[in-house]
């Protein structure tokens, strides 16, 4: 790899290959990826914010969220060492759809921060997130965006040399962890399979106050695929499993210990023909079907016994079938589009063995119609418009006035109609500068869990109350970026806008409860919690930046940075909880043929933006020193490909900085995120 390589050398997220435009692609350097530099993605309409395998590789945690928190406008919710779901521009939960392979993850950690998301990150060969209109393809729900798993468990082409495969792994300090994975793909004759597994364990971890109790994670699973690839497309399916037991640190920790005993069995199918015919580019599907459960584990002291406190499960089936059309030249200028169908059925169920159930057996399905079509008017200038319409059906129990232990619970169904749509331009300027300005309007169906929720949930220290009354969330957004892949200097910066009507939240009622809605007002082991519609405004920014300041040995050195900023307020001029606070970052970096240095520090001032209705806390700001090295090297072989490797340590948190993750519902009890951590990690590599 040349060192004068430049950022946008990358492969084409696959979120975008997806859409209707007409993007024919970007120079691929998988080498030069690897070295995990600002990659900006120029083509899009919104900001991309794509992670390389080689920095998933080095990321701390065994969480997905972990490899891309951090980067500018993504938080972790960081409930657990086993849990951490995304927060997007402060949003969460059901505004942030994560998926694997253009499916979405089927499980239960919408539900609550406690659980987890079964992708793990060695399961990625890069992990993309989008904001915007795109990610009305995947649900208009998902506001706050798309974290997409990528990966070649369905393999889509024969690998070059018949095979190739790699051997990754890696050692933590700051809680005695280890981890590896192992994935190979073969083929010949038009038939491909794969096969990948991994495994991790890790303690309790460190924090500069001692160890975090009860803060361990195990897991491992694999992935077994075949695919048939002919010269015009292919269809392929895989079977994964996923197992995972990790505690959940906090107040609970010391004397019930609780655990969650996690396992899903998933079916991934997708296939793609390039008709290129009739008007008819290409026709893509996307299958999966899943059976999740996890079991929330408590040691009973009086007893001396472990006991299952509660039982979720999630049986989930998702379809989508996409038909894009040849480009047409109109009078403004070439069209290209596409139009997709996407169906989901949802069985989800929250018992309890000790009190009120959360989720009694409630029901999803919606079935929606979207279309995007994209307008070239010149090479500089190009329109997109999007654009998606569905039904969903809700069914569950609640009561009709849901705090009124009195009330009978009643079996309930509740229809919507959602509709959202987008408009947004392109424009490129000189210099490779390109702008954008994105309208989005969008419509989102309450959830079960926000419509039917009625017990405990000893995990978030809850007794959560779902709102049968709710209606549609509504939000209307704008944003305006600028962006610049080519050259010295790369940037991408975004300003957004976003007004709610009606934004879904869980509202503390200022009652506690024990077990059952009776005890409300009676006892005092659990917050009670009503889900709420107020009028929101979201607003801020996010920068990141790069600059290569100049050559030196075999390679650049340069410097780079980020800041990002959120701000988040109710109608009536109160905070909305639990919002990140802004962030200010920046480093050193050299980037060779096979060497990559880094030398950063990530700040996060105080947050003191806090929601008074609910007593919420300041939460002090910290400091995140970080630095590591790798280097990669080839064996070559006759052929000229050969094997590759990479060694490396990263070094994180290293000034051993007190974290308190404003964001979390652990902020309350102060459990603390890991203090100072080095990891090595090694990847053999047979291309």
């Amino acid at each position: 790899m040349s060192s004068t390589a430049n950022a946008q050398d990358v492969a084409l997220p696959a979120i975008l290959v997806e859409a209707a435009s007409p993007i024919s692609g970007l120079e691929v350097s998988e080498a030069y990826a690897e070295f995990g530099t600002l990659i900006v993605v120029d083509d899009a309409f919104v900001p991309v914010t794509v992670v390389p395998e080689g920095e998933v590789l080095r990321s701390s945690g065994a969480n997905l969220t972990d490899a891309i928190d951090g980067k500018p406008g993504i938080f972790g919710s960081t409930f657990a060492g086993g849990a951490s779901r995304p927060i997007i521009r402060g949003l969460d939960n059901i505004r942030v759809r994560v998926q694997e392979n253009g499916i979405g993850s089927h499980d239960v950690s919408t539900l609550s921060e406690d659980h987890a998301v079964p992708i793990d990150p060695f399961a990625a060969d890069r992990i993309e997130v989008i904001r915007g209109p795109a990610t009305l393809r995947y649900g208009s729900g998902a506001i706050g965006g798309v974290v997409a798993a990528e990966n070649g468990r369905i393999p889509t082409a024969i690998p070059a040399q018949g095979v190739k495969g790699q051997v990754i792994g890696g050692l933590t300090s700051v809680d005695d962890g280890h981890e590896g994975a192992v994935s190979v793909t073969a083929g010949a004759g038009g038939i491909a399979v794969h096969f990948d597994a991994f495994k991790r364990d890790a303690e309790d971890y460190d924090t500069p106050n001692g160890r975090q109790l009860n803060s361990f994670v195990e897991a491992e699973g694999y992935s077994i695929g075949s695919s048939h690839i002919w010269s015009t497309g292919y269809i392929g399916v895989a079977y994964t499993r996923y197992e995972s037991f990790y505690g959940i640190p906090g107040e609970e920790a010391a004397e019930h210990r609780p655990r969650i005993d996690l396992e899903q069995d998933k079916v991934l199918a997708k296939g793609e023909w390039r008709v290129r015919d009739s008007g008819i580019d290409t026709l893509r599907f996307w299958f999966g079907v899943s059976d999740y459960a996890h079991d929330e584990v408590i040691f009973e002291e009086d007893e001396g016994v472990d006991a299952i406190g509660n039982r979720f499960t999630n049986e989930e089936a998702e379809a989508r079938i996409e038909v894009s059309h040849l480009p047409a030249m109109i009078a403004p200028g070439k069209l290209t589009g596409a139009v997709g169908v996407h169906y989901v059925d949802r069985d989800t169920r929250g018992q309890s063995f000790e009190g009120d159930s959360l989720l009694e057996p409630a029901n999803t399905n919606s079935i929606a119609g979207y279309v995007f079509e994209e307008l070239e008017v010149s090479p500089a200038l190009t329109f997109q418009a999007a654009g998606r319409l569905e039904h969903v059906e809700v069914d569950g129990a609640n009561r009709l006035s849901p705090l009124d232990p009195s009330a009978a619970v009643v079996a309930l169904k509740r229809d919507f109609t959602p509709a959202s749509g987008s408009l947004g331009l392109r424009y490129r300027l000189p210099k490779g500068i390109v702008l954008t300005l994105t309208g989005q309007y969008a419509e989102r169906a309450p959830e079960v869990q926000e419509l039917f929720s009625k017990g405990i949930h000893e995990a978030t220290g809850t007794f959560e109350i779902g709102n049968p009354g709710l209606d549609k969330e509504v939000a209307r957004s704008v944003e305006f970026g600028v962006r610049r892949a080519k050259g010295p200097l790369r940037f991408d910066a975004t300003a957004f806008y976003t007004e709610f009507d009606g934004f879904i939240f869980k509202q503390l009622t200022g009652v506690t409860c024990g077990e059952t809605i009776a005890s409300c007002g009676v006892e005092d082991e659990l917050d009670q919690v009503l889900f709420s519609q107020l009028d929101a405004t979201f607003y801020g920014a996010e920068i990141a930046v790069q600059y290569d300041v100049a050559k030196i040995w075999r390679g650049v050195w340069g410097v780079d940075g980020q800041f990002d900023v959120v701000r988040a307020e109710f109608d009536d001029g109160d905070n909305v909880p639990r919002i990140p606070p802004h962030r200010l970052g920046g480093g050193l970096f050299y980037r060779g043929a096979n060497t990559f240095a880094r030398f950063g520090v990530l700040h996060a001032f105080d947050q003191d933006d806090v929601n008074r209705a609910s007593g919420e806390l300041t939460t002090p700001g910290y400091t995140l020193v970080s630095a590591e090295l790798s280097y990669t090297g080839r064996l070559p072989d006759a052929s000229g490909h050969g094997t590759e490797y990479t060694i490396g340590i990263k070094g994180e948190n290293l000034a051993d900085d007190e974290v308190l993750n404003h964001a979390s519902f652990k902020r309350r009890e102060d459990v603390l995120l890991p203090g100072a951590s080095v990891k090595v990690f090694a990847k053999v590599k047979l291309n």
